[in-house]
């Protein structure tokens, strides 16, 4: 949207409104195309995760980039266009009546917004010139491009790069239960007081039997046994505290000289189980025929971290899978089973999305090597915004993952948008053509990423983890992407300066490359 107000504010206002339509979506609808393509790749593949809630998020905000574009390409050209005949007819900003003096009339700023149709600069025959670029082709763009100053700008990227790679190798893995809940719920405290009081302990795993077998068979009761000691083995398990209602039947039938190896004896004799130990009679689901289900009680210990979650649940299903019948549960499993997956499936979507945004850049920007410079901008604010979530205590887990893929999408805003004004700049030197692509581009992107900074900003006092989560990687990627978009990729285009001079001397070797506008009397500006 700022790019397209922007491009609209750079044509001649005397111009027919066709020829301003054509010349402002020339410049702004294939750098807000590439942009739009890789957000809307971005979140789509990210619907191949394993997580129905990253899948679901990554489908309604694919679909809604779909639908800006769609918009800002129809509505808001409606408005531009009608705001240029608005202009051509000389009627009011505010109330569309006819005014008498045309918006060449100097009579001064305020005469010129209050009572005329608009204003222009005569000698451009375009808008005034905002203060904002100015500044960045006066003041900003010039210094960026003093020998010294890039020098700097790569001490500082460097610098940049070499915490973030630090601080990739100290991210956390899996997400703390106590996250989902509000800050002043009763959980935290809970949560809380199980973290000061009983830490060494982890979650109490139920083994359950999940088919109707013999129990009174003095084999199968053995092979239960021996599948119950393999889990008390491991080294997350304290066998001590483990709690068997058969260990206690066959206890109970050893002091009575009970003979439970008979069916009738087995199930006959159940109740006086239950009357010496009541607890068991939840963990039998039995009729007067057999014992359709059962289960028995391992406790863990140990358990603090989530590698320590991953490692318990992948030892426990393992030893189970021998025991054909057998099967281990508890609640924090379905938190568990995302810490198997979530390294996986977050550096799959990353490698494979960044892999569509470089084949949408060679498609898209006309020059392969800055291409690859959108690419390794991408890669560069993704590895960036991973190793910072270590310094602002932020954990891998599903909910960082949907702003991780948020991240791919963002990330090349900024770098493409740049790296195109780049490329199709006509001035002749490397250092001129980054000045004007900050010139054309500077202040729209200062706009996205602030508007963006200040969208999300009311998140940063939310009382709840996921949405402050979202506050501190947004924040992160519209920083690292802008400082991409404004800092760091227009010098090391310079760097590479055959970037757009290769584009050039392509055009000047054929006759088809550029041909001038004939419909817009005065416009200096080429077009494919």
């Amino acid at each position: 949207m700022f790019i397209l107000v922007s491009c609209w504010q750079h044509t001649k206002v005397k111009n027919k409104v066709e020829d301003r339509m054509s010349e402002a979506y020339a410049e702004a609808a294939v750098s807000v195309t590439i942009t739009t393509l890789t957000d809307v790749l971005a979140f789509y593949i990210g619907i191949a995760t394993s997580f129905p809630s990253v899948q679901s998020f990554c489908l309604y905000t694919g679909t809604a980039f779909i639908f800006c574009y769609i918009y800002n390409l129809t509505f808001l050209g409606a408005v531009l266009a009608l705001n240029g005949r608005r202009e051509e007819s000389n009627r009011h900003w505010l109330t569309f009546r006819k005014v008498k003096q045309g918006p060449q009339d100097s009579q001064g700023c305020m005469y010129n917004w209050c009572c005329a149709g608009g204003s222009y600069d005569e000698s451009t025959g375009t808008e005034p010139e905002h203060p904002m670029n100015e500044l960045f082709r006066k003041h900003y763009g010039p210094f960026l491009m003093h020998k010294w100053t890039k020098v700097f700008v790569l001490v500082f990227y460097l610098m940049y790069l070499s915490s973030s790679i630090y601080g990739c190798t100290l991210v956390k893995e899996g997400i703390n239960v106590r996250h989902l809940a509000t800050d002043n719920s009763y959980v935290i405290q809970y949560y809380d007081w199980d973290d000061e009081y009983f830490s060494e302990y982890g979650p109490r795993i139920m083994v359950a039997v999940t088919e109707s077998v013999a129990y009174w068979n003095s084999s199968v009761r053995q092979d239960l046994e021996n599948c119950m000691v393999l889990l008390e083995d491991s080294l997350y398990v304290d066998k001590s505290l483990s709690m068997s209602w058969l260990r206690n039947y066959e206890a109970f039938a050893k002091r009575t000289s009970l003979n439970i190896d008979d069916r009738s004896v087995f199930l006959g004799n159940l109740a006086t189980l239950f009357t010496a130990n009541p607890e068991s009679a939840l963990d039998i689901n039995f009729s007067d025929t057999e014992i359709s289900t059962s289960r028995f009680f391992i406790q863990t210990i140990n358990v603090s971290t989530a590698v320590d979650e991953k490692n318990l649940l992948n030892q426990l299903r393992g030893i189970v899978e021998d025991c054909n019948i057998l099967m281990v549960y508890h609640p924090a499993f379905i938190f568990f089973d995302q810490f198997l997956v979530i390294v996986h499936n977050t550096v799959q979507n990353v490698v494979i999305a960044t892999t569509v945004m470089l084949v949408i850049s060679l498609l898209l920007i006309p020059n392969p090597l800055c291409s690859l410079w959108v690419t390794f901008a991408i890669a560069s604010v993704i590895v960036g915004v991973t190793g910072f979530m270590a310094y602002w205590d932020i954990n891998l887990d599903s909910i960082s993952m949907i702003n991780l893929v948020i991240c791919i999408g963002f990330s090349v805003d900024y770098s493409a948008h740049i790296s195109y004004a780049f490329v199709s700049s006509e001035k002749p030197k490397v250092n001129e053509k980054a000045v004007d692509a900050l010139y054309r581009l500077g202040y729209p992107i200062l706009q996205a990423a602030a508007s963006t900074l200040v969208g999300v900003l009311v998140l940063s006092t939310s009382s709840t983890y996921i949405f402050r989560t979202f506050f501190k990687i947004i924040t992160l990627v519209i920083l690292f992407g802008a400082a991409h978009g404004l800092i760091f990729i227009p010098v090391l285009l310079t760097f590479f300066g055959f970037c757009g001079l290769l584009s050039n001397r392509r055009c000047q070797n054929s006759d088809q490359c550029f041909e001038k506008s004939p419909n817009i009397e005065g416009s200096q500006t080429n077009y494919p």
